[in-house]
Formats: structure tokens, sequence, C-alpha cells
């Protein structure tokens, strides 16, 4: 039987693997092992979902987390070398634009071992975001590449990726998958939307998280503010970062929002289904909420999911709290038409086909 490594490390990865290792489980044609760089360590960011979710349990954990994105990575890069040569497998799949993305493909090519990149192609046009670089090195390196858009698709044509031998497939989004499976479960599941005495369609959910925006005070204020001036509208909740979380207490910042722990899968499920809105500065949670029929405030310059904003799904404001609000405002009486299909049907499977044809 063939046998292949799966590298996770964050919270997108592990939604997106619980949907191939499903597939892979269903057909019993490839052994699957599953690396846990550790990157995301927190218990409600990581095991709650491998449990919930029912994603295998890691053979490996390698708790690689709380350093400079260069020692992550270069321990990432020692650690699963070590375990690539322990367990010989015919590829490696790295899912998104984490340092464990970029450590997994790395160690890998570096040991003439096949790579598959689910969800290449995206760009940022950022480079000072670590994302994107890891982005590019990834797909430059990957041998096959499973795009879930026709941008994607062109990003890379624009790159030269004609000329090169990797192979390059579009395949829609693995998320979709996700989302679609696991929302028949989520509300016996979860109990968050009762806990927190919401109605349906009368809070707004927010998260941020992004570097960008948690190492600059200035752009951490004005997201903040911009969130309060919605609240002062409509209640937010948000499910608060480790990383956010610190920073807003080592400068004392303090805001009348409804702060909760991070959530499970099915909790933000939920939260998705039921909320007004978003507000956010993650690219998966732009989808998801696509996926949940929400519009979408992205606290971010840019955004890989041009497509959202390009249909009036999703509006693009930085940091800028006024535009934040006017967002928010114009939202509440938008129409647009969710049945729109941006991401393609059965990405799971396709990708499982096209894997399986190389390995």
């Amino acid at each position: 039987m063939k046998k292949i490594v799966t590298i996770l490390g964050a919270r997108p990865q592990f939604v997106k693997a619980a949907v191939l290792s499903r597939i892979i489980s269903k057909y019993k044609q490839i052994e699957e092992v599953i690396v846990h760089t550790g990157q995301h360590y927190d218990s409600n960011m990581s095991a709650i979902f491998f449990n919930e979710m029912e994603i295998p349990t890691p053979k490996y954990n390698l708790a690689i987390n709380g350093m400079s994105h260069g020692a992550m990575t270069g321990q990432m890069l020692l650690k699963i070398e070590e375990v690539l040569i322990d367990e010989k497998p015919d590829l490696v799949v790295v899912y998104g634009d984490t340092n464990s993305t970029l450590a997994g493909a790395l160690a890998a090519k570096k040991m003439n071992i096949k790579v598959v990149h689910i969800e290449a192609g995206l760009r940022s046009f950022n480079m000072k975001m670590p994302e994107e670089i890891n982005r590019i090195v990834t797909d430059r390196i990957s041998d096959l590449l499973l795009c879930p858009t026709v941008t994607a698709i062109e990003n890379l044509d624009n790159e030269g990726f004609g000329n090169l031998p990797n192979k390059v497939v579009k395949c829609g989004d693995i998320m979709k998958d996700a989302v679609s499976y696991y929302s028949q479960f989520s509300a016996n599941k979860s109990s968050i939307i009762n806990d927190l005495n919401f109605r349906n369609n009368n809070f707004v959910l927010a998260t941020i998280h992004r570097q960008e925006n948690t190492d600059v005070l200035s752009n951490l204020k004005s997201i903040f503010e911009g969130l309060e001036k919605i609240n002062n509208s409509m209640p937010v909740v948000v499910p608060l970062h480790p990383r956010t979380k610190g920073i807003l207490a080592k400068n004392k910042l303090k805001y009348n929002l409804k702060f909760i722990d991070p959530v499970g899968y099915f909790d933000m499920l939920e939260l998705l289904k039921n909320c007004n809105l978003v507000v956010t500065d993650s690219g998966g949670l732009q989808k998801e909420a696509f996926f949940n029929k929400k519009h979408c405030i992205i606290a971010r310059e840019e955004t890989e999911w041009v497509e959202l904003v390009s249909n009036g799904f999703a509006k693009i404001v930085g940091s800028n709290t006024t535009n934040m609000f006017n967002s928010f405002v114009e939202f509440q009486e938008s129409k647009v038409d969710f049945s729109l299909n941006l991401y393609g049907e059965n990405s799971g499977e396709q990708m499982y086909n096209e894997i399986y044809k190389i390995i």
C-alpha cells in the first residue's frame, strides 16, 4: 500500500485535512500518516478540532511553537526530515500558507519525495506577509498544485508555471466540502448560541490575529475602535486569538465587546450560521462566511479571495475605523446572490483522484 505523510499545523489546515482524511479512509488504498507540527498549540485551536472532526490522531506531534519565523521554520524542517526518514512516504501533502506548509514542502523536496500543495496559486501580492512567502516557495517546489479558483490558475500562469514541470489542476475549495458536511451536525453538537444568549442574525462575529494587525499597535487600535463602533449598533462577539489577547493585555487595551476563548469547529459553524456578518483578517473565515451566506468585512489591505470582493460578498477596509463601520451599515441593505458557485463541488474527491494518479 502507498503511503503519504500529511503535514498540519494550524486551524484551517485541520478543517481541510478532515475532508481528505475521510476520503482516504473510505477508499482504503493509501496509508496516511499525520504530522502535527504544533504551530497551533492551544487546545481550543488544535486538539478540539481533531476530536470534533474525527480526524485521525496524529502519529507525530512535534510541539514546535512560540518562536520567531526563522527558528520555527528551521526546527520544523529538522523534525519533519526525521519523520520522513523513518516513514519513507511516497508523497507529502501540505495545505495553505503557514510555516508548517513551507517546512513540510522543503523537507520532502530535499529528499526527492513528491509534494502536493492543496490551496495552491493564491496570491496577496504583499511580500510583507510571511504567508505570501510561504505560498510562493511552496508552489514552486511542489509536484502537484491543487488550485481552488480560476484566479489561482491565472496567478500561476502569470508566473510562468506553464513552462515548468509542476502539474497544475483546478479542483475547487476543499473547505466548502467541510462546511457542507459538518453543518449537518453542528446544531446538535454546539450550544454556543444559547450559551451566549444571542438571537439569529443579531450579532457580528469578529476574529483578528494577523501579524500586520496585532504587531502594529495603531492598526490594532483602529480595528478594535471600528468593532466598538459596530458594537454600539449590534453586539460583536470576538473569539480571541492568544496572540491578540496577549497584546491587548500588554498594552492595557480594553473594549466593550463580547470576548470569548477560541472555539471549536462546531461552535464556529454555529456562530457563522447565526451571525449577521463577519469581520476578520483570516483568509479561511472569509470563505466560510460566504459558504454560510454571510457578508464579510476584511480587516486587511488585500485578499487572496478577490472573487468575494468583486462579486459584492466582501469589502476590504484594512484598519480604517470609518470604512469598517460604513461597510457594516451598507451590508445591512445589500442584496447579493449567495448561490453563485465560486468554489466548485466535491473538491475532496477530485483532490484524492489527482493524488492517487501521481503517487
